[in-house]
């Protein structure tokens, strides 16, 4: 008896190492049991519990809306009916016809996932039978069947590689068709002025038209390749598993159903575990594109800032934005953490557990496998047998199983799709509104400082959507506003109605105070804003040519700043050559930079090159060229020498272009025949303009307004001298009598 409790005692006798790695093993599960179980049963309640979530989370989503770009109003990105209903508005883009390149490439993308299933079948059985040749010891069966495996790698790889590539090119397919609508929308009908200027749900279309885009293209693109080839994999391998226990006589029921209840409660558990990715996504592009808007925005004003010194004000909101970004990324990386870790323990070790006993129950119970009463050589060749069918059939159940695992895996892919997916929707959708005229903009709210500043003009803003209710007329000849009002796109009504008429051979001189309205009417007539009542009657856009203070310089060569914007053929079908432009050059004083900068095919950044004068002289110039019937100058000459601006506004005059001008300069009033005055408070007046008793009223004016400043010193000087005098002074007196 004692001899046999020692011997049951040695073998069941740790070593100090042995029971030291066991220890650890079980701290560590009960700390990861210890940690995950809150973590679960918070999701299950969540999960539950959807409703009260919602009204409780209300608070904080109104919290987080002012910092979210065109976010007010929408529910987050979720995989729900929205969503399918996006994608499939979406799918109209990506396949416009039935027969198309994209699905071309779709078609062989699929037949190369077909391809790569079956494929995976057949390696499984040769894998198979190559064990099963080893088994038997038979060398010549194995080296034949290693090469016949070596030989189908070559096929197989090639799929595989074919496989990646295809996906990258329908990729690539879906952006192209996406950006090329985009491209086409954004450009119509002005709408890149209208959805910065006018609408405020998109805060930076550069970041959904490049990267929004790209990464919707791509994950489209993955997911259809990591759903398509799963749900094939598990379909077909499934069939070939079920098959192969009804050919042995085993009852493929039991594991079918274990299968089917591991995968139902696997996907229950990472559903309510799951993270709302598709929200946290769309979250961390928004915080990426404003980050690129920070950037551009220094780019954009470089010298003014380095003039201000200002660089500490401007790192520090660039710290400020990488900083919520980060935050952003951090949270979508420890939320994913601990969804992973959950993920691969169900799905890697949970999983193979259940494989185990799915392939060993098949081949113990069934009667074609059962030893019986054979001899020893047909019992040594029924072990091959089962040999070779378990290793099939793990591998098998191995590529099942990595195919449950990606399906299930997807939603995660899922989810974030759905993020890119309202964006690009979204950009899709407000393009389209702008196009039509729908304009949503936020309510600019005042402070009570202002509103009292104000109040005679509180009833000059127009609160909710502003409808478009006027009409606009192309016409031949003249320009005539009857009843349109200056309405700003926050809806300020800075004119209520206006009513003027310009025919051909007039020269409209435009002046007022600052914010009275004149670069906005200026907006209307060249279409940038809506006539939201009234008609006007203007000539179409080709007869009317804008000249902007700051004219803008375009990428290209010389030539090209000054036909902007045609091209090089454009000019050519109008009958220009070089000679012309270096009349027209000549015309602006700006000749001397052709030999300057190397000739009209210099290549250079205009913007940097050319000093303010020439730039505006540059701006002028394209009006010579274009030679519209009226031309709007916004003070376009402003840092032009006088004498240079006079002859320039002569030779517009002589070449029979009809100036509205926008100018503060007197030296230019005797170029206009007719003066729209605005007052700044809504009112306006149009009139013939007399230059001889403006300039005298002006001169006038300046005069008394030197005489005047000096009174308030010579007032306190004699209010001083009074003092030392002790005495009072006449004009004391005289107010006193009064």
């Amino acid at each position: 008896m004692t001899h046999m409790l020692h011997a049951a005692a040695r073998r069941v006798q740790w070593s100090r190492a042995s029971a030291a790695k066991r220890a650890a093993c079980l701290l560590a599960a009960a700390y990861g049991l210890r940690v995950l179980y809150p973590i679960i049963r918070r999701r299950m309640k969540r999960a539950g519990g959807k409703g009260g979530s919602q009204d409780g989370g209300g608070a904080e989503r109104g919290r987080e809306a002012p910092h979210r770009a065109g976010g007010r109003g929408r529910a987050s990105p979720a995989v729900n009916a929205e969503f399918f209903k996006q994608l499939l508005e979406l799918r109209k883009l990506f396949f416009p016809k039935l027969v198309s390149p994209e699905l071309g490439l779709l078609c062989l993308h699929s037949v190369a996932l077909v391809s790569r299933t079956f494929l995976s079948i057949y390696v499984a059985a040769l894998d198979g039978k190559i064990v099963k040749s080893i088994v038997e010891k038979k060398p010549r069966s194995f080296v034949f069947k290693l090469i016949k495996w070596l030989m189908i790698a070559i096929p197989a790889t090639f799929v595989n590689s074919t496989i990646r590539y295809l996906e990258c090119k329908l990729a690539l397919a879906f952006r192209t068709r996406l950006v090329d609508h985009a491209y086409e929308t954004y450009f119509a009908n002005q709408t890149y002025y209208r959805v910065i200027s006018m609408d405020g749900r998109l805060a930076n279309p550069d970041q959904s038209l490049t990267e929004d885009i790209m990464m919707f293209s791509q994950s489209v693109a993955h997911l259809y390749s990591n759903l398509t080839k799963p749900i094939l994999d598990v379909v077909l391998t499934s069939y070939t598993l079920i098959r192969t226990a009804r050919s042995r006589g085993a009852n493929p029921i039991g594991p079918t159903l274990l299968a089917g209840l591991v995968v139902y409660a696997t996907a229950r558990v990472l559903k309510a575990c799951s993270p709302k990715f598709g929200k946290l996504v769309a979250e961390e592009a928004h915080k990426k594109g404003y980050l690129r808007f920070m950037h551009s925005r220094i780019i954009a004003n470089v010298e003014e800032i380095a003039f201000y010194r200002g660089h500490k004000v401007e790192m520090k909101q660039l710290q400020k934005s990488y900083k919520a970004l980060a935050d952003q990324m951090n949270l979508i990386l420890s939320k994913r953490l601990w969804y992973i870790m959950i993920e691969q323990f169900l799905m890697k070790y949970v999983w193979s557990s259940c494989g185990m006993i799915m392939v060993a129950v098949p081949i113990i119970t069934a009667t074609g496998f059962a030893d019986g009463e054979l001899e020893d050589g047909q019992k040594q060749a029924m072990v091959s047998e089962r040999t070779e069918a378990f290793t099939t059939s793990r591998n098998l159940l191995i590529s099942g199983a990595d195919a449950i695992e990606r399906i299930m895996s997807s939603y995660k892919e899922v989810t974030e799709l759905a993020g890119y997916t309202a964006r690009v929707y979204n950009m899709f959708s407000v393009f389209d509104e702008v196009k039509r005229g729908i304009y949503k903009r936020t309510a600019v709210i005042q402070g009570s400082e202002n509103n009292s500043k104000n109040e005679d003009k509180a009833e000059l803003h127009i609160d909710g959507p502003l409808e478009i209710r006027g009409k606009v007329i192309d016409v031949d000849h003249g320009i005539i506003c009857e009843n349109v009002p200056i309405i700003t796109p926050n809806g300020d009504v800075v004119v209520s109605r206006l009513n003027f008429k310009v025919q051909e051979g007039m020269n409209l001189l435009i002046t007022g105070p600052n914010g009275c309205g004149k670069s906005s009417l200026f907006r209307i007539l060249s279409g940038l804003w809506p006539v939201y009542e009234g008609v006007l009657y203007k000539p179409p856009p080709q007869h009317m040519f804008y000249i902007p203070q700051r004219p803008y310089m375009s990428i290209g060569t010389l030539r090209d700043q000054v036909i902007y914007p045609d091209s090089v053929d454009d000019m050519h079908e109008k009958g220009y050559q070089d000679q012309d432009l270096e009349c027209i050059l000549h015309m602006v004083h700006l000749y001397h930079i052709v030999q300057r900068e190397g000739g009209w095919d210099a290549i250079m950044d205009w913007k940097d090159v050319l000093s303010g004068g020439e730039k505006q002289r540059m701006g002028m110039a394209r009006m010579f060229y274009h030679k519209p019937k009226y031309a709007l100058l916004d003070e376009c000459t402003s840092a032009v020498s006088i004498d240079v601006e006079g002859k320039i506004f002569q030779a517009a005059k002589a070449a029979g272009i009809s100036l509205l001008s926008i100018t503060h300069r007197p030296s230019l009033w005797k170029y206009h025949t007719h003066l729209l005055q605005f007052d700044g408070q809504g009112g306006w007046c149009f009139e013939q303009l007399d230059t001889a008793i403006r300039l005298s009223l002006s001169e006038e004016k300046q005069r008394l307004e030197s005489q005047l400043a000096g009174i308030p010193k010579m007032q306190q000087r004699l209010n001083e001298l009074c003092k030392i005098l002790g005495e009072d002074s006449v004009l004391k007196t005289m107010d006193k009598e009064e």
